[in-house]
């Protein structure tokens, strides 16, 4: 009785993290293509793993445990999803790859370069 409680508990708390992480606004980061350094963000918690999207984007270069250097390597958009030691996802970051040059692109989702 104890163990169906304890799954049933993990699967409403997994359920609600889906609910609430895709209510939350993801950030959007834009990176210029051929930009000499790249661009560091940091996480408030520290994570174990970074999902990329579309690794033809952006290339993810870890610092540390809680914060990473962004590489672009296409013009395009991905998301990076940092995950937990406990394979929770403690965020998702929007990433749009812009080029050198300001252009007005638009992506699907609204988002776009300037």
């Amino acid at each position: 009785m104890t163990s169906i409680l304890r799954v049933c508990a993990f699967g409403f708390a997994l359920l609600w993290t889906t609910i609430t992480t895709s209510w939350a606004a993801e950030p959007t980061i834009i990176l210029r293509l051929g930009s000499n350094a790249g661009s560091v963000i940091s996480i408030e918690r520290s994570f174990e793993t970074i999902l990329i999207g579309d690794p033809d984007v952006v290339d993810v270069h870890p610092n540390n445990d809680r914060s990473v250097v962004l590489e672009p390597l296409n013009l395009g958009a991905t998301n990076l999803v940092f995950v937990d030691e406990r394979s929770v996802a403690i965020t998702n970051i929007r990433v749009l790859v812009c080029s050198a040059t300001p252009t007005r692109v638009k992506y699907q989702d609204g988002a776009g370069c300037e």
